[in-house]
């Protein structure tokens, strides 16, 4: 990733919410962000001169399973590798962390336009259907 900076677990709320708007819209607020943040296994920030430029987040057990989640490069990074260096950061972490001669379950989800990007590093899809609910909180 060139001369841009690497940071594991240090993004903050704030660093985020200008990440997830600049591709999206309405971020979940900063008291979600900061507690999702918290429970991470791992999160991966890249920053040029001290401004962050994306970001990738892992959350799983440890053991079984891991799934890969918030992979956002700002519009201005984008095409330059540095969502390939994200998803190697988080392979690697796995391959570091788990338990030797075992296989991982990894898994994210994706949009149809971003699966060929995802496929280079051996993810496919299966015929499993993604299920989601937004349950409001009172």
């Amino acid at each position: 990733m060139n001369n841009l900076e690497i940071k594991h677990n240090k993004l903050t709320a704030k660093e985020f919410i200008y990440l997830w708007e600049s591709v999206w819209s309405d971020a979940p607020t900063k008291e979600q962000i900061e507690l999702a943040l918290t429970h991470s296994i791992y999160v991966v920030s890249v920053y040029d001169r001290g401004k962050v430029a994306a970001m990738a987040r892992m959350i799983g057990d440890m053991g079984l399973c891991y799934y890969i989640k918030d992979v956002v490069v700002h519009p201005d990074y984008q095409k330059q590798g540095i969502g390939r260096g994200l998803i190697n950061e988080l392979l690697d972490f796995i391959k570091s962390n788990g338990i030797s001669g075992t296989q991982i379950f990894v898994e994210l989800c994706a949009m149809p336009d971003k699966i060929p990007f995802y496929e280079k590093f051996g993810f496919s899809a299966n015929e499993a259907q993604r299920l989601r609910i937004m349950l409001p909180v009172e």
